[in-house]
This record gives C-alpha cells, structure tokens and sequence, in this order.
C-alpha cells in the first residue's frame, strides 16, 4: 500500500468507506501528514513497514507526554485509524458547503478531508498544541488546503466564525461546555467522542436546536482527551505509596465489571474522576489479580483482590474519596434498572448544564 488510492481500496474492501467520503480519501494524500519518524515508524530505515502503516486502517501515534521527554511514555497525539475517522465524519453526517468546527487539529488530516468535501473556508480547526499546531498548518499548506486553523482552547469555540452547522471532536471530551453549544446551529449536530474516565469509548451523537442539544451514545471509539479535561496521567505507584487503607470486602466480581461495558458506562456517570486497571497475577499468581481504583485527585485509591474461585472479595480504600463505596453503590443503582445497555442512555445539553438520562430526558441519572 503505498497512495491514497491503495488507502481507499483498503477501506472499501473493508466496509468502511462511506460512499460520500470515497473522493476525499482518493484525493488526500495521508502520508503528506505523518511524520517519516515516530517512536515506531522510521520511513528512512524501514520505509516499507512506514507505508503499510500510513495506507491502512492503523492508527498511527505522534507523540507522547505532550512532547515531553522523561514521561511515563503516554500517547498524547495521533492520526487516528481512518475508519474510525470517517465514522466520525458519517455521524456528524457532513455536506458539502457545510461550516463546520474541527475541535483537535492533530496532524491536519481530518482537516484536509474536511476541506476537500466542504472547502477551505468551510472549515475551522483548532489545536492547543503549539508545536502540533505548527506543524499540522503547515502540512495542510503542502498538500494544497488553506482551512481556518487556530492555535487555542478549542473548547471555547471561535465565535467569529461562528454559527457552524457540524462540530466534530477529534478527542474525548468530559463535559460539552456552553461554548461550542453556543456556536452550533439551528439544526445543527455536534458528534465527539466522549465519556469518563471509567469509560470513554462512545461517540456522542447531539442535535441541536433552540440553544439545547438531545442525543444519544453510539460506537466504540478509542481517542485521547481533550488536554483540558484529561485529569490523571499517573502510574499506579504514583498515588499508592504503601499507605494503609480501610479494609472491607465484597461480593462484587471486578473481572464482571472489567469485561462488562454497559456496566462501565453507567459506573462512569456515577464515579466520575476513578480510573479502574485489573493487574493480573502474572505467572507467579495465575489464579489472582488486583482491581485497582485510582482518582484524578491522586490522593484516592482503593483495590479488590480477586481469586479464583472465591465469591467475597479484599477490599481496600484510601484517601479523601471513599472509591469502593461509591463504586459497589453505583454497582447496585445499574441492577436496580435491570443493567440496561449503554445505547439506553442519553444526554441533554443546555446552556446551563449537561445531564444523562435513560430511555427519555425525564428520567436523569445524573444531574
């Protein structure tokens, strides 16, 4: 694979393609927008391994820690996997002419895309990266488009551009904001990735209308935060320092809750800010592993320890936040409802606030 064509036929073969953005594949060139050198990728030393990744379906990371060197080596910027892109695209449903908002430039590629379909002038994105900023505008210059690129907080919108008929977010977003509400449309659609930090893997799907949005929760996404909602970026030996917790147990499996999205879902509207990682026993411990809950706070944690076979659970918990205790109360608020599916959920965006609901906006879950 080695142009935009194999890159389309690729995603054609696979499904993925939506006919409506099939020219715009053909047309941008992805490899004009990532870097010949990546901490994986050396186009030089390797240039074959360099094409297949750019002409296909693969994700492909820029950086880590923000360009920071010294980090615990999180991703921090990519170019996301095409499809996941496009579906992005096909949800926002965008139209040629339409003015639409591009909340992450990134490496510029979805900008280019947005402006082969829409025109240059159409489109607006922004990037707070400044290095990221730099580099993605001019990339978009060599490879022929001129869209309305910003270096700033992307989640204040850019009013004098505004109103827009689509808002598209390139990162997970916590919470919409009032602003990029503001801006949109009568008529309008907002699609971003978004959720919590025990789950954030769904696209927000919001129309708008009369300065409120009501949408629902779809796909399975996998994008980085919004830098200015991100909150921890921490290790597990950077919030627990041997402390000494309260001690408890539990009849609450952790492995039902790690393989269990729905539940997740609902336990991230509950427990905001609590991050979960199941560490596995390894060899030496094949039968056991440790569910921990880490907060944004970095002074919170509280783990489970799961063995095999057993149906009660250690627990353990730390901190201002009582994590455990919120956790096994949103466990049993989900079977109350009868452990509803995520597609169930809703969300309601008014300038005043945001709030999630099930099966209709008159019933709230969060307030």
């Amino acid at each position: 694979m080695t142009n935009p064509q194999h890159l389309a036929d690729a995603l054609e073969g696979e499904g993925v393609l939506p006919p409506q953005w099939a020219k715009a594949v053909r047309a941008v060139d992805r490899g004009l927008f990532i870097p010949d050198r990546t901490r994986e990728l050396d186009r030089h030393s390797a240039p074959q391994a360099w094409l297949d990744a750019v002409y296909s379906d693969t994700p492909v990371v820029i950086q880590w820690d923000d360009g920071r060197p010294g980090g615990h080596g999180f991703p921090t910027s990519s170019s996301s996997k095409p499809s996941v892109m496009l579906e992005t695209l096909a949800l926002a449903d965008v139209r040629p002419g339409d003015r639409v908002y591009e909340l992450g430039t990134g490496t510029g590629y979805n900008a280019a895309l947005l402006s082969e379909q829409c025109g240059d002038e159409q489109v607006t994105t922004a990037e707070q990266d400044e290095g990221l900023y730099l580099r993605a505008r001019r990339h978009l210059r060599l490879a022929g488009y001129r869209p309305h690129a910003f270096h700033g907080d992307g989640l204040l919108g850019r009013p004098q551009r505004a109103p827009f008929d689509k808002v598209i977010g390139t990162c997970t977003l916590r919470t919409l904001g009032r602003h990029l509400l503001a801006q949109t449309a009568d008529g309008g659609r907002i699609v971003t990735p978004y959720g919590e930090s025990f789950h954030s893997y769904s696209f927000l799907v919001l129309d708008v209308a009369d300065g409120e949005g009501l949408g629902r929760f779809t796909g399975n996404p996998a994008f980085m935060w919004a830098r200015q909602q991100r909150g921890r970026m921490a290790a597990i030996a950077d919030v627990y320092h041997r402390e000494q917790g309260d001690t408890g147990t539990t009849r609450i499996n952790p492995y039902d809750l790690a393989r269990d999205a729905d539940a997740e879902f609902y336990l991230s509207r509950k427990v905001p800010g609590a991050w979960p990682q199941l560490v596995h026993g390894g060899e030496e411990a094949p039968a056991e592993a440790t569910y921990w809950l880490l907060a944004d706070d970095e002074k919170s944690w509280a783990t489970v320890e799961y063995v095999d076979g057993r149906d009660e659970f250690e627990t353990e918990q730390y901190g201002p936040r009582r994590l455990w205790d919120e956790v096994a109360s949103a466990v049993r608020e989900f079977d109350q409802y009868g452990r509803p599916a995520r597609e169930r959920f809703g969300l309601t965006a008014t300038p005043e606030g945001e709030f999630v609901w099930l099966d209709e906006p008159a019933n709230r879950i969060t307030s």
